[in-house]
């Protein structure tokens, strides 16, 4: 009999989590082929979440909980869970139903029976987000493909079954800015996706605002593509030409033709413009600066509380 641990981040999920393991339940007690282990990553929840846990582990030995000592962030939870996870076959899945527990017997026959490495969740549309993110969110993931070279599609998620030897790959990256969508194209292994609709949370509130999936969007970006750099310089070298081009024009128009030079509002603009590229580039390169300051520390990715 395999293994089966299920990997659940939560923050703030006391309202979801009840709903959660009722639902996930049902479903592993139509997997008799599989032992279950629950494996609950606690982020420096506000609420009441570590207490629901803690009746969880009590009234359940399948399931067990790591509490952060704050919020580190998902990236970190998903790392946690991995590495605490003790199944033949691995999970990740969010505590709000909006992946499906139902799929996990089809992933469990695509990863033990037809020999794919990972199967993972595909959320074929966004139905119930508004129109403003689903269409920042489609114009991210086109753009992170173009720059990285990475297979990281709109619709692409967190949810999948690993084998055990995926999840030894993941683990062995050590990198403190993670960016998982990115890390497990990066790692590679054949993978079997499943369509599946987008349903509303369960219960409580999504906590991604559109400064924090702004953020998330720049630091996967910034993980793992440097064509902003190459972009940068592209940008400098042009403005260089066209600055050339001007001043042996502006050259050549006062000394052979007697043109006067003009245009104090011009020339105003133009130094405003030069100086906001330069801005935008330093602000560029601080960035893979900042990661590599960080990286450079050796801080651990997460700092726990408590286990269960």
């Amino acid at each position: 009999m395999n293994k089966l641990t299920i990997i659940v981040p939560c923050y703030n999920e006391e309202e979801a989590l009840p709903v959660f393991y009722q639902e996930i339940k049902k479903v592993l007690n139509e997997m008799p082929q599989v032992e279950p282990e629950l494996l609950f990553i606690d982020d420096g929840s506000r609420d009441n979440t570590l207490r629901v846990l803690r009746t969880l582990k009590a009234c359940d030995r399948q399931c067990r909980y790591i509490a952060f000592s704050r919020n580190f962030g998902k990236e970190a939870a998903m790392y946690a869970g991995l590495e605490s996870a003790t199944g033949d076959y691995c999970v990740i899945m969010d505590a709000d139903l909006q992946h499906p527990p139902a799929l996990l017997p089809e992933m469990y026959r695509a990863v033990h029976e037809e020999g794919f490495d990972c199967c993972a969740g595909f959320r074929k549309n966004r139905k119930g987000e508004g129109a403003l993110r689903s269409l920042l969110s489609k114009a991210f993931y086109k753009v992170i493909q173009k720059l990285s070279h990475m297979q990281m599609e709109d619709g692409a998620g967190d949810f999948r079954m690993m084998s055990r030897k995926m999840v030894e790959s993941i683990l062995a990256l050590k990198e403190y800015n993670r960016y998982m969508k990115g890390i497990f194209s990066f790692v590679g292994f054949d993978t079997k996706w499943i369509p599946f609709e987008n349903v509303e949370r369960a219960a409580g509130t999504t906590k991604w605002s559109f400064k924090s999936l702004f953020g998330y969007a720049l630091n996967g970006i910034f993980s793992f593509s440097t064509t902003p750099i190459t972009i940068a310089g592209a940008v400098g070298l042009v403005l260089f030409v066209l600055s050339m081009v001007y001043g042996v024009g502006t050259g050549i128009s006062t000394l052979i033709f007697g043109n006067k030079v003009s245009g104090y509002t011009t020339i105003v603009c133009l130094i405003l413009f030069l100086n906001g590229i330069q801005l935008l580039v330093i602000s560029v390169l601080g960035e893979y600066i900042s990661k590599s300051y960080m990286e450079s520390k050796g801080r651990p990715i997460y700092i726990v509380k408590e286990t269960g």
